[in-house]
């Protein structure tokens, strides 16, 4: 045991997809082709009447920022989230236009970013490491 608090909170949850929750990624494609296409053109989909990226982002950065705010100097804080999460939070903190944020790619199962804050804001330092033998992709990759 690290003795370290771990807190919960409901605004890092994964993006909400409405009616694709649950469906296969080919699923997906047969019930919804245009408004996937969309979405894979960059446009901003509510994917299956569910939230915007921009959305996620909006709920999901101040949490961090709120938690990073309170470390102490040179401490260190871990957020465990999903991907499409961690994303939209990585490009809102670097300041990055959401339609910048695809250029993030996908994170892996089991790996993750590290981002710094300095004098300038924030900074990306690592993005999809991890110790996997090869990468564990998603869907959308």
């Amino acid at each position: 045991m690290s003795g370290l608090e771990v807190t919960h909170d409901a605004n890092l949850r994964e993006t909400y997809a409405g009616s694709w929750q649950g469906l296969t990624h080919e699923e997906i494609i047969e019930q919804h082709g245009e408004q996937y296409a969309a979405w894979k053109r960059g446009e901003p989909v509510r994917r299956g009447g569910g939230e915007l990226e921009t959305e996620v982002a909006d709920r999901a950065a101040p949490v961090v920022g709120g938690h990073a705010d309170k470390l102490p100097d040179g401490g260190t804080l871990v957020v465990a989230s999903h991907g499409g999460t961690i994303r939209t939070t990585i490009g809102r903190l670097l300041g990055l236009a959401p339609k910048h944020w695809e250029a993030l790619g996908g994170l892996s199962n089991c790996c993750w970013s590290v981002l710094s804050e300095g004098a300038r804001g924030w900074r990306l330092t690592e993005h999809n490491a991890g110790t996997l033998p090869e990468p564990v992709l998603g869907d959308d990759d």
